[in-house]
């Protein structure tokens, strides 16, 4: 069970296509539903590259367009649809991803159904509620959502999530370390081939041709601290007049971030692609030197690994980032990457800077991240952690 799903894009589905394709490889039969929120699609059953989603209509009225009224509509769609196709399909095990406007459905849909429920925890609702200024830390929203997510994590038969930060906190708010597996972020196997060179002619029509680029390739929202690489640009164009910031993806702040450049007069330092189609992203990723992820600190950045330091690593990449905890359980500095003073607009320039000057000594930087991602952080080997997970709850039914 999915909040959302392709032809979507985001680390969300990403993450989902990566462990959905693993678990084939292990010659697990799959099944897949999206929530209400996904709200756009052709049929009540379609497939998209090659995957098929059974989909969940959103709720319309009036009530459908209350807060908390929403909210319990769309969770009574979402079971209703899962009661359905666990009917049809006859599953083992019911496996929800977050929000909790998934994981309580699929809790209901399975109980009904006497099948064993694993919930996968891939951030909190609470947490990016506050990013996106729908809630502050504390607040009723915030104690309320808080409040369910607890409650759903208490009666999961297995809990799932992506790091050692948010395993912490799981096993904070009372859930045994037995019932808590990890299955980190990973990267399709594919990523790790042999580096491409640049797209000459895309450099060109850039204007990147003989620069060198810092790069961010995603989602423009506030955590990612799009603002501070901005301002840390004069700084770095200080010491290296040839940096220009390749800014690849669209969100959120991408008008604020337009405005700040537009402000500090760094028109000729900023490129701004938009948003682009997934298949295209690859040969932008081409024209980068070094990925700069300067995400500020906040709980929902110390708490979540992101998958685009892994992406970066394994085409060979350098990734400056700060030193946040989702970055540190990926990057270790000076060995895998470099680290920086997360909202510190003067350590993020000094540090980019320092690296610039050192740009011809890093080859063993991109081995050992290279081995560090083929290793430890491919789909096949991250996804094999849900095996115990299901074989000891089919096990117990």
């Amino acid at each position: 069970m999915l909040d959302h799903s392709l032809p979507l894009q985001s680390g969300y589905v990403f993450r989902s296509l990566g462990i959905l394709g693993a678990q084939r490889g292990f010659g697990w039969r799959t099944v897949q539903v999206s929530g209400p929120r996904h709200n756009a699609f052709a049929a009540e059953t379609e497939t998209v590259d090659g995957w098929t989603f059974h989909r969940t209509r959103k709720p319309e009225g009036r009530l459908a367009r209350l807060p908390i009224a929403a909210e319990a509509l769309e969770m009574r769609a979402l079971r209703r649809r899962l009661d359905a196709v666990i009917r049809a399909e006859r599953p083992d095990i019911v496996h929800a991803h977050s929000p909790v406007l998934v994981g309580l459905p699929a809790l209901r849909a399975a109980r009904r159904a006497g099948l064993p429920m694993v919930y996968e925890v891939r951030g909190l609702w609470e947490d990016a509620a506050v990013d996106l200024g729908h809630a502050r830390e504390g607040d009723l929203r915030y104690r309320a959502s808080r409040g369910l997510e607890t409650y759903l994590l208490r009666r999961a038969d297995a809990v799932v999530t992506l790091c050692g930060a948010m395993r912490t906190e799981l096993a904070g708010r009372g859930i045994p370390d037995a019932r808590i597996a990890v299955v980190p972020n990973a990267v399709d196997p594919a990523h790790l081939a042999a580096a491409r060179a640049p797209d000459p002619g895309l450099a060109a029509a850039l204007g990147l041709a003989g620069r060198t680029v810092l790069g961010f390739i995603g989602s423009f929202y506030r955590y990612e601290g799009l603002d501070l690489l901005i301002a840390a640009l004069p700084a770095i164009r200080a010491m290296h007049p040839e940096v220009v910031a390749l800014l690849v993806g669209g969100g959120p702040m991408d008008a604020a971030l337009r405005a700040q450049v537009a402000a500090a007069g760094l028109g000729d330092a900023v490129r701004f692609t938009g948003r682009l189609p997934h298949e295209q992203v690859p040969r932008y990723y081409d024209l980068v030197d070094f990925l700069v992820l300067p995400r500020k600190r906040m709980r929902l950045t110390e708490l979540v690994t992101p998958l685009k330091p892994l992406e970066a690593m394994a085409e060979g990449r350098l990734v400056i980032a700060s030193d946040v905890g989702g970055h540190r359980e990926l990057i270790a500095d000076g060995t895998t990457g470099f680290l920086f003073p997360a909202d510190d607009p003067a350590a993020l320039a000094q540090r980019v800077g320092e690296v610039i000057a050192a740009a011809g000594s890093h080859a063993a930087i991109r081995a050992a991240a290279r081995r560090f991602v083929a290793e430890e952080r491919v789909w096949p080997v991250s996804a094999a952690a849900y095996r115990p997970v299901y074989e000891r709850l089919l096990r117990r039914g």
